[in-house]
C-alpha cells in the first residue's frame, strides 16, 4: 500500500470520525434544547397548579372566615383576612378567639368541599397569652396517623389582633423541584464517542506500524539478497576458475582462490547464522544452556577473533577490564555473540580508522559492559530505534556498511533473556557508546 493510499485512507477516516463527532453534538444539543422546552413547559404548568391549589385554598379559609363569622354573630366585616405569608402558610386574621375542633372541623369540611386534599396543620394565635396555641395535624386522606407526626414550629407573625394558621407541610415550601438531567444523556454519547475515537486512533497506529514494518521488511529482503548473493557469486568465480585444469600449475594462484572460497562461505555461514539467531529468538520457548561464564575471558576470546579485521583497518582496540567480578550465569555461546555484534557494529560504522575501547566496571552489584567507539554516531531520532527488529540506522554516503538490522536486536533479546538490559548514548560524527548490564552470579535476580 503506498503513502498516498494510506494517507487517503486516514484523511477518509478523520474526516468519518469528525462527522460523529458533529452528529453527536448536534444531537445532544437539539436533546438538551428538547428538554428545556419540555422543562419550561413543567414549570409553567407547575405555576399555574400552583396557582390554582392557592386560590382554592383563599377561597376556602375565607369561607371558613365568613362562617366563624356567622356563628359568633360577629356583625362585623373582615376585608382581606387572608394572606399567605409563605408559598405553604396561610394565615387568616379574627376578631376573637376560637377553639381549636371547631377551626378543625370547619377546615376540613371547606377543603373537602374545595377538593383540596392536601394533609395540612392549623394553629390558633391567642393574643391575651401571645402564643400559639396548637390544634393538630390534619390527613385528609388518612396516610398518616396524626398522632405519629411531630408538629412543625408554626410561624408567629408580627400582628396584635387574634389569627389562626394553616400550614401544608408536604408542599414543602411550594417550590419547583425539576427533575434532574439524566447522566446518560451525556455519559453514553461520549463512552460511545470515546471509544470511537481509541479504536481510530488504534487502526492508524496499526496501519502506520504495518507500513513500517512492511518497509523494513522489504529493506531487510533486498539487503540479505545482498548479502547472500555476493558470496555465493564469488564462490561460483572461484569454483569456476579451480575447474581448469591448468590451475594445477600455479599452486599460489590455487591457494588463493581455495582461501577466497574459504572465507566467502564462512561469511555466508555467518549470515545464515544471524538469520537463524533471529529465528531462534522469534520462539517463546528459548533455551539457554546456562552455566557459569567469565565474561572478562568472553571479551579476551572476542577481541582475539576481532584481530585480523581489525588489522585489515588499521584499528586499535583497547581493552579496560577494570570489574573486580566477572561471573555471571548464562549462555556462552550467546553472551559471545552479543560482545561479537557489539565490536563488529564498532568497526564497521566507522569511516576513519577504528579505534575502540572495551571496558568493564562494577556498577550496584552488576557487570557492566561498555563498548566506546570513534565512530559516525547515531542522531537521537534513531537512537530509540536502533534496538529494534530489522531497523538499520542510515548511513548517509557510508555505502559499505552491510548487514540485516538484526544486531542490536538480538543483543537487546539476549541481554533480557539474561535480566539484564542493554543501552546506548551516541553523538553524531563522534561515535557511540554501548552499555550492557547483566547480574552477578551471587546477585542474580530472581
Amino acid at each position: 500500500m503506498s503513502r498516498r493510499v494510506i494517507g487517503t485512507v486516514i484523511l477518509l477516516a478523520s474526516l468519518s470520525v469528525l462527522g460523529v463527532l458533529l452528529t453527536q453534538l448536534l444531537w445532544l444539543d437539539t436533546a438538551f434544547q428538547v428538554q428545556r422546552q419540555q422543562l419550561e413547559i413543567q414549570r409553567r404548568q407547575h405555576s399555574q397548579l400552583e396557582k390554582q391549589f392557592n386560590d382554592r385554598v383563599v377561597i376556602a379559609l375565607t369561607n371558613v372566615t365568613e362562617r366563624i363569622l356567622s356563628i359568633n354573630k360577629d356583625p362585623s366585616d373582615l376585608f382581606d383576612a387572608v394572606k399567605q405569608v409563605r408559598p405553604n402558610y396561610f394565615a387568616v386574621t379574627i376578631n376573637d378567639t376560637l377553639h381549636p375542633y371547631l377551626l378543625e372541623s370547619l377546615l376540613r369540611r371547606e377543603f373537602e368541599r374545595r377538593n383540596i386534599n392536601e394533609d395540612f396543620e392549623y394553629g390558633i394565635y391567642d393574643c391575651f397569652t401571645d402564643s400559639i396555641v396548637y390544634g393538630s395535624y390534619v390527613s385528609l386522606t388518612d396516610s398518616v396517623d396524626p398522632g405519629e407526626v411531630p408538629h412543625s414550629e408554626l410561624l408567629k407573625l408580627d400582628k396584635d389582633g387574634h389569627y389562626f394558621g394553616v400550614f401544608f407541610p408536604r408542599r414543602e415550601g411550594g417550590g419547583w423541584d425539576p427533575e434532574r438531567t439524566s447522566a446518560s444523556t451525556w455519559i453514553f454519547p461520549a463512552i460511545v464517542t470515546s471509544i470511537v475515537f481509541l479504536f481510530f486512533a488504534y487502526s492508524v497506529w496499526v496501519i502506520l506500524r504495518q507500513k513500517r514494518l512492511s518497509e523494513i521488511k522489504n529493506d531487510f529482503i533486498g539487503n540479505m539478497t545482498h548479502e547472500l548473493k555476493t558470496p555465493i557469486s564469488t564462490i561460483a568465480l572461484s569454483s569456476e576458475v579451480l575447474s581448469d585444469p591448468d590451475i594445477v600449475q600455479e599452486p599460489e594462484r590455487l591457494r588463493s582462490y581455495a582461501r577466497i572460497i574459504r572465507e566467502e562461505n564462512e561469511r555466508l555461514r555467518a549470515q545464515v547464522e544471524r538469520v537463524l539467531q533471529l529465528a531462534t529468538l522469534d520462539r517463546e520457548n528459548l533455551h539457554l544452556k546456562r552455566e557459569e561464564v567469565d565474561l572478562h575471558t568472553v571479551v579476551h576470546e572476542v577481541a582475539g577473533a576481532m584481530k585480523l579485521t581489525l588489522e585489515e583497518r588499521k584499528g586499535s582496540l583497547t581493552l579496560e577490564l577494570q570489574a573486580t567480578r566477572s561471573v555471571v550465569r548464562g549462555d556462552r555461546m550467546h553472551l559471545g555473540n552479543v560482545v561479537r555484534n557489539l565490536l563488529d557494529n564498532a568497526i564497521k560504522y566507522c569511516t576513519d580508522v577504528p579505534v575502540i575501547v572495551v571496558r568493564t566496571r562494577d556498577r550496584n552489584g552488576s557487570f557492566l559492559l561498555e563498548v566506546r567507539d570513534n565512530g559516525i554516531g547515531i542522531r537521537k531520532e534513531d537512537l530509540r530505534h536502533v534496538f529494534e527488529r530489522f531497523y538499520r540506522v542510515p548511513t548517509g554516503n557510508v555505502h559499505n556498511v552491510k548487514g540485516f538490522g538484526l544486531g542490536l536486536h538480538y543483543v537487546k533479546q539476549i541481554a533480557e533473556a539474561h535480566q539484564g538490559h542493554v543501552d546506548a548514548t551516541s553523538t553524531p560524527g563522534r561515535g557511540s557508546t554501548f552499555r550492557l548490564e547483566l547480574p552477578l552470579l551471587n546477585e542474580r535476580r530472581s
